[in-house]
C-alpha cells in the first residue's frame, strides 16, 4: 500500500474546533444488504450515539463490544444507507488496507477527550 501524501498544513484553532473523544462501544450489528458497515451504539460520557462505521471487513460485530475507541464527535450527522451516523471513529488501515481499531493501552473513560 503507497503512503499517502501528506495533508496541507492547517493552523492549531482548526485542529482545536474537533472535539475527539473516546467511545466505548456497547452494542454492535451488521448493517443489512453491506459488507463493509456496522451500526454501532457507541457511550461518549453521559450520552450514547449511532454511528455507522465500515469496519465489518475486519471485525464481526461481538469482537468490538465492548471496545473503547476514538471518535470524532463534533462531525455533522450523516444519514449512511438509511441509518443517522452521529461521529465517525476514526482507525488507520493496515497493509490489507482493512481498518484497525485504535485501543488505549490503559482504560479510559468514556467521553475523555483526545488532544
Amino acid at each position: 500500500m503507497d503512503e499517502p501524501e501528506t495533508a496541507p498544513q492547517i493552523s492549531y484553532a482548526e485542529f482545536a474546533r474537533l472535539d475527539i473523544r473516546m467511545g466505548q462501544i456497547l452494542a454492535a450489528e451488521q448493517v443489512p444488504n453491506t459488507d463493509r458497515l456496522l451500526r454501532l451504539e457507541v457511550k461518549i460520557g453521559d450520552q450514547t450515539r449511532q454511528l455507522v462505521a465500515g469496519i465489518a471487513a475486519a471485525y464481526r460485530p461481538e469482537e468490538v463490544i465492548g471496545q473503547t475507541i476514538p471518535i470524532l464527535a463534533n462531525l455533522a450527522p450523516r444519514v449512511i444507507r438509511g441509518i443517522e451516523s452521529q461521529g465517525m471513529i476514526l482507525c488507520p488501515r493496515d497493509e490489507n488496507d482493512l481498518p484497525v481499531l485504535l485501543i488505549p493501552e490503559r482504560p479510559v473513560p468514556a467521553g475523555a477527550a483526545v488532544k
